[in-house]
């Protein structure tokens, strides 16, 4: 089970460059139910996920290299490139900024995964964050590789 809440992004923090990240790409094979394909840093993965919004059902599969260049062949719509910096916000709490480039080049927003619905529902985002987008479909990653909403109503 994944549950995240998602923001744009008000104000990219200074430091943000201080901070882990992973360089990625990522592709959907399927947007319903989603199929997604990722490489992130050396590591590749399949995933498939089933509902939307704040909580949903999350399968994770290793690929290696050569499977993960066998599907992206097979994408369907726009290949999304992003970075993603994991900022701490709590002991138990990361932001994860992520800053596309490519397609959606200008395009930021932060993610915060949770334990639990009571927890997701009770986290007050700090300043830098800006309007919150968990329930809009049109920030979905998968929404996006589909290329219909043009990036200025992304921002």
């Amino acid at each position: 089970m994944e549950i995240e809440r998602k923001f744009l992004v008000k104000q990219i923090p200074k430091d943000y460059k201080t901070y882990p990240r992973i360089v990625m790409t990522q592709a959907y094979l399927n947007v319903n139910p989603v199929v997604r394909i990722r490489k992130e840093n050396d590591d590749y993965v399949l995933t498939y996920k089933v509902g939307g919004g704040l909580s949903r059902q999350e399968c994770n599969l290793p690929l290696d290299a050569q499977s993960f260049d066998h599907l992206l062949e097979k994408a369907d719509g726009i290949i999304l490139n992003k970075t993603r910096y994991q900022i701490p916000l709590s002991q138990t709490l990361t932001a994860e900024l992520d800053l596309f480039f490519g397609d959606y080049q200008g395009l930021s927003y932060v993610e915060v995964e949770f334990a639990s619905e009571e927890e997701a529902l009770a986290f007050v985002p700090p300043n830098w964050f800006g309007k919150e987008v968990t329930y809009d479909h049109k920030f979905s990653n998968s929404s996006l590789s589909q290329g219909k909403i043009p990036l200025s109503e992304l921002q």
